[in-house]
């Protein structure tokens, strides 16, 4: 199941009330709405309920730490709408690599400054953005060539199907006027004869399709809609 559009405020946590002050300053001076959690707790509970684009967010915190938020987060974000930038008093390759591996899209160290964290945030914010530039051309890519494989069935379709669906409707329709002309019953043929014009019927609305829908059919499972316009 695709997860919900991320939402653009930023969500901040750090137990420290000195380094969350200096978040909210930076993105407000950046003009970016945002909510604020003292400990990984909360900060779950915030992002389950929001599913905030851009996440400040301290390694080490009471409750549940960074690794802890950013593993469920990522569990949860299978399309990864929300970048992660954890910030960590530690420097070593392995404790970085740990945060990496935990779902962290880059990494900010102690102690923050002002200037450092207003770069930081920049880049993620650019980075966001190439992020779902791509996304959208990768789907735009995707519904290319998915049409173009709906264009090449409807003419397979149309040619494998019509060819003999005129023959049937044709012998059809001759043995209907033979049947009419001796006063023998006919409404067996009729029921054959309407049922092939739907399916005609259905065939040329396949080659008609420009813009194809998928409809619910029966539990997970889609289909294309093909139903009779209203």
């Amino acid at each position: 199941m695709t997860a919900p559009a991320a939402n653009p405020r930023v969500l901040v946590a750090d137990d420290d009330p000195t380094i969350l002050l200096l978040f909210e300053h930076v993105l407000a001076g950046l003009g970016r709405g945002f909510d604020a959690a003292e400990n990984g707790v909360d900060a779950w509970a915030l992002w389950q309920r929001d599913r905030h684009s851009l996440v400040l967010l301290d390694i080490m915190m009471p409750g549940l730490d960074g690794l802890e938020v950013c593993r469920r987060i990522r569990a949860a974000d299978a399309e990864r709408n929300t970048f992660i930038v954890v910030v960590t008093g530690r420097d070593r390759a392995a404790d970085l690599e740990e945060a990496l591996n935990a779902g962290a899209d880059d990494y900010v160290q102690k102690p923050v400054t002002g200037p450092a964290l207003v770069a930081r945030v920049r880049i993620a914010l650019r980075r966001m953005t190439d992020d779902a530039a791509r996304r959208l051309a990768e789907e735009d890519l995707r519904r290319s060539r998915w049409m173009a494989g709906i264009g090449e069935a409807t003419v397979a379709l149309q040619h494998e199907i019509n060819n003999p669906l005129t023959a049937l409707m044709t012998n059809v329709e001759l043995m209907l006027m033979d049947q009419r002309e001796r006063g023998q019953p006919t409404a067996d043929l009729e029921v054959i004869l309407a049922e092939a014009r739907r399916i005609a019927a259905v065939v040329k609305r396949v080659g008609e399709l420009r813009n194809p829908k998928a409809v619910q059919y029966m539990g997970d499972v889609k289909m294309i809609d093909l139903r009779e316009p209203e």
